[in-house]
Order: structure tokens, then C-alpha cells, then sequence
């Protein structure tokens, strides 16, 4: 699989879509999988561990089918990715049970803002001040439509601090780790996979057992065809969404993903008022709204951006500073004129 540096506009727009309908599609099966009134698995952490496990054995028959190949990543990068992932991993769900849900949904929506200021001072990344402001409206919309109930305690704000860090890191780390070792984003998917589903299938049970009070295998023991058959359905949608958020953060960038990928908030609002009949106030419509013309203004934004970037860079490659053609000139200057036909200088 090449590089996915130089991508056609309807690939860029088939990566995004696949990795908005696909991370839907899997909330919508955690949903049904894990609340009391459908199958009751509460095991968030070793589900996780599940879904790295699939999308590793899909990496695997890959490489082994020669349809992708095996790049060269150290091992020690993959190792402090990995563990920076599960940290991620574990803190959002340690976030979610310790804290309120509407301060868990500002702690995700402070991920926007903690991805910039991170890429400026690894990366010394600047943004215009048009990107900044479909930022601020983007933050504005979805807070207004999800953002309920506030509550902080020490244990839920230090979780979620470490939360918006990891993740802000890891989504950072696979755009910058793609480009140093020019690999692609299935392949570094298909190395990373193994190392995360086999330290959170190790650790996983554990955490949940901490985070729920219940043992996987006392629920393994009575486990229905019903929820086998949903936990394969979100395993399968995990690949597709893992996948996805590797092409989409290579391709563009983490707050990218971050800023666009808001529109899955919309679209799971949306589809749980016709699916399962939850609330959808005025309030919540009118974020939506605000939501997505800061999606859009972004996206006008980044636009904008490239090509200023590139008339600039053009400029540059085709003019020549003073100094250069002070330089140039003297140069000219003491070349020695010579007389061809004499065989003389002049």
C-alpha cells in the first residue's frame, strides 16, 4: 500500500466517511452491547483489546498475502506509541466513571485546543487566526448541544487531564510517525495493533473488574448468541474505524481529525433521536447547527491556508532576494570576457 501523501480528493472524502460511518456504526453496537437493557458487557477496556486483537489478525493475513508490506518502525517506537495509546485507552474510561458526563464531554472537547498548542511546541506548527476561530465555533456548537451536567472531583479531573494528554499525543504521534518513517497508514496500524491488543487483553480484564466490579468470566460463563454476535459486529467496525483514523490523521492532521470528526457527535445525537428514541431539545439542534458551520468555516479555512502557502513557497522558488542579486551581479562582473575567435581575454 503506498504512502497516502499524494490522495485524490474522493479518497480524502472516502477515508472520512468511512471513518465517521464506521465509528457510528460502533457506537451505536457498543450501545446495544454494553447498556443494562440490551447485553449487559460492561468490559469497555477488554473489548478494546478485542478490537486491536481483530484488527491485528487483518494486518497479519495483509502482509502475509503480500497486499501490504512489512515497513521497518523500532521497536522502541512502537513500544512508547502503544503505551501511550493504552494509557489513552484506560484514562478515557476511568474519566467517564469518576467524572460527570457533561465534564467528560468538556474534557473531550478541550482536546481540540490541547492538539494545537501541542503541535506548535513539538512541531512548531502555527495556525491562522481564521483556523483558530472555526475552532472556537466548533467547540461553542458541540458544547452547547452536549454539555448538560457539570460536576468535578480531584480523581475525575486528574484522569481526564491525562486523558486529553495521552490521547492528544497519540493522535499526534501517527501523522508524525507516518512521515519519519514513510510508511503507510495500514502498515504502521498492523504493527502498532499486536502490541496494544496484547497488553490490553492482559490488562483489560483487570481495569474493567476495577472500573465495573463485574469478572469477564463469570460473564463469558453465560454469554449469549446475541451478544457473541454484537461483539463481533463492533470487532469488525473497530478494523474499518482504526484504519480510517490512521489514513485521516496522515493525510490531514490531528486537529483535523479532531475538529471534522465532531461531526460523528452530530450524527450519533442525530441517530439515537430516531433509534432509540432519546431527547433531542431546541438546544441541541441549534448546537448541531453551530457545530457544523464551524466544520465547514474550518474547512474553508484550512483551504485557504494551503494556498497561501503555496503562492508563498512559489514566490520564493522563483525570485531572488537583494543580497542574491548583489552577489549575482559582482559575480557577472569579474567573469573574464573572452574574445573566442582571438582566443584573448578581454
Amino acid at each position: 500500500m503506498e504512502r497516502d501523501k499524494k490522495s485524490s480528493p474522493v479518497s480524502d472524502v472516502g477515508a472520512w466517511a468511512m471513518n465517521i460511518i464506521s465509528s457510528v456504526g460502533i457506537i451505536m453496537a457498543n450501545k446495544q452491547l454494553m447498556s443494562a437493557n440490551g447485553y449487559a458487557f460492561t468490559f469497555a477496556t477488554t473489548l478494546t483489546g478485542f478490537h486491536f486483537a481483530v484488527t491485528a489478525l487483518v494486518g497479519f493475513v495483509s502482509n502475509s498475502t503480500g497486499y501490504t508490506a512489512s515497513m521497518h518502525v523500532p521497536l522502541w517506537e512502537l513500544l512508547w506509541f502503544s503505551i501511550v495509546a493504552n494509557m489513552s485507552i484506560a484514562a478515557m474510561n476511568f474519566s467517564l466513571m469518576l467524572n460527570s458526563v457533561g465534564f467528560y464531554q468538556i474534557s473531550k472537547l478541550s482536546m481540540i485546543p490541547v492538539v494545537c498548542v501541542m503541535e506548535w511546541i513539538l512541531h512548531n506548527k502555527h495556525y491562522s487566526k481564521e483556523v483558530k476561530w472555526s475552532v472556537v465555533v466548533v467547540v461553542i456548537g458541540v458544547g452547547v448541544c452536549t454539555v448538560t451536567d457539570v460536576k468535578i472531583n480531584a480523581k475525575g479531573f486528574l484522569c481526564a487531564c491525562v486523558a486529553v494528554l495521552a490521547t492528544s499525543l497519540q493522535q499526534i504521534s501517527i501523522g508524525s510517525l507516518q512521515k519519519k518513517y514513510t510508511v503507510g497508514a495500514f502498515e504502521l496500524l498492523s504493527k502498532t495493533a499486536p502490541i496494544q491488543a496484547i497488553s490490553l487483553l492482559v490488562l483489560g480484564p483487570f481495569i474493567d473488574y476495577y472500573l465495573s466490579g463485574n469478572l469477564i468470566s463469570d460473564y463469558i460463563r453465560s454469554i449469549s448468541s446475541g451478544a457473541i454476535v454484537f461483539i463481533l459486529l463492533s470487532c469488525s467496525l473497530a478494523v474499518f474505524c482504526n484504519i480510517s483514523q490512521y489514513l485521516c490523521i496522515g493525510r490531514f492532521s490531528a486537529v483535523s481529525f479532531q475538529v471534522l470528526g465532531h461531526m460523528k457527535t452530530v450524527c450519533v445525537l442525530t441517530l439515537g433521536w430516531v433509534l432509540f428514541d432519546s431527547q433531542l431539545t431546541l438546544k441541541n439542534i441549534l448546537g448541531m447547527l453551530v457545530a457544523i458551520a464551524g466544520m465547514v468555516i474550518y474547512s474553508w479555512a484550512v483551504e485557504a491556508e494551503k494556498a497561501s502557502s503555496k503562492v508563498t513557497t512559489t514566490h520564493t522558488k522563483h525570485s531572488l532576494t537583494e543580497e542574491e542579486l548583489n552577489l549575482l551581479k559582482e559575480g557577472l562582473e569579474n567573469i573574464p570576457i573572452k574574445d573566442y575567435e582571438l582566443g584573448e581575454s578581454k
